[in-house]
């Protein structure tokens, strides 16, 4: 049911968006008690520097309505032009020599980067996720924002949680991140990253991503160059933020550009001349549809959802 506490808008934009596509790197599995997906739209919950929020988001007819509840549901309104794409600039992209990625952009015209501009809710689930397996990770979050997080406020659907303050994580104890699955190191480098939480957010004023931010980001014990790019493609909507040492984008990239895996070293080599563009270019690999074959030859991009 409908509250009066809804704060809404429209948000019309200048070129088409995939609300799908655009989003589907912030939800943690298909279960991720932050975001859900119904017959009315998309929902997210967020902790916003006001507070928690819930945020439905519905395409129609080339508009996306919002309607947003909580605390935080006027911060959240205000930054649904970025986390829908706003600023993300694809013109310099040159696929001349790549028509299969050229071929799979033309195909998905909506496809751009979010910017959700809050980097501790970006971070902590990327510590969770380092060297584990998604599915251990993906439990781990449920389990935790089950426990600890809030529950969303105004109409969202059963079960959704918002992601907790920074103070709540550092109380987290010992036993739980046990039953949670979550390792004493990781578990470590939540709390060093919980108690500077305030001081993180602030490399959003640098832009989106770069240098600067991953040497901010990877100043903190525990967090790596893949936790710090994985960190900066979300919050930052960083365009050139490859994910070196993930366990599989390394090889996916090499069968889809020249149809033999390759490790990091060599990932970055074929990226290299999309310098600027190069998590715009693994973006268009994923959105194509393409899988690495378990046997054979080189195989060419296609995107199966035109057939």
């Amino acid at each position: 049911m409908e509250t009066a506490e809804a704060v809404r808008t429209t948000y019309s934009p200048a070129e088409p968006v995939d609300l799908r596509l655009i989003l589907s790197p912030l939800r943690r599995g298909l279960f991720d008690p932050t975001m859900r997906t119904n017959d009315r739209g998309t929902w997210r919950t967020m902790r916003t520097p006001l507070g928690a929020a819930t945020l439905l988001l519905a395409e129609r007819a080339g508009a996306i309505e919002a309607r947003a509840w909580g605390p935080g549901a006027e911060w959240a309104i205000a930054a649904v032009p970025e986390l829908c794409g706003a600023g993300d600039d694809w013109s310099g992209l040159d696929l001349a020599t790549h028509p299969e990625l050229a071929e799979v952009w033309r195909r998905t015209p909506g496809i751009r980067l979010t910017r959700t501009q809050l980097v501790y809710e970006a971070l902590l689930p990327a510590v969770l996720e380092q060297k584990v397996t998604s599915e251990e990770a993906r439990r781990a979050w449920r389990w935790l924002l089950a426990k600890y997080g809030e529950v969303a406020p105004g109409p969202a659907p059963e079960g959704m949680r918002v992601f907790p303050s920074a103070e709540t994580w550092k109380r987290v104890p010992s036993w739980d991140w046990h039953r949670a699955g979550v390792g004493p190191q990781r578990s470590a480098t939540i709390m060093r990253v919980s108690a500077v939480a305030a001081s993180i957010e602030r490399t959003l004023s640098l832009g989106r991503g770069g240098a600067e931010v991953e040497r901010r980001l990877t100043s903190l014990v525990g967090v790596g160059v893949w936790t710090a790019a994985e960190t900066m493609q979300r919050a930052h909507g960083d365009p050139d933020s490859p994910s070196v040492g993930d366990y599989h984008l390394a090889s996916v990239v090499g069968w889809a550009l020249i149809g033999e895996p390759v490790d990091d070293d060599g990932m970055l080599e074929l990226l290299e001349p999309f310098r600027g563009h190069r998590h715009r270019v693994v973006r268009l690999i994923y959105a194509s549809g393409f899988r690495k074959p378990r046997f054979g030859a080189r195989m060419t991009i296609q995107d199966h959802r035109a057939h």
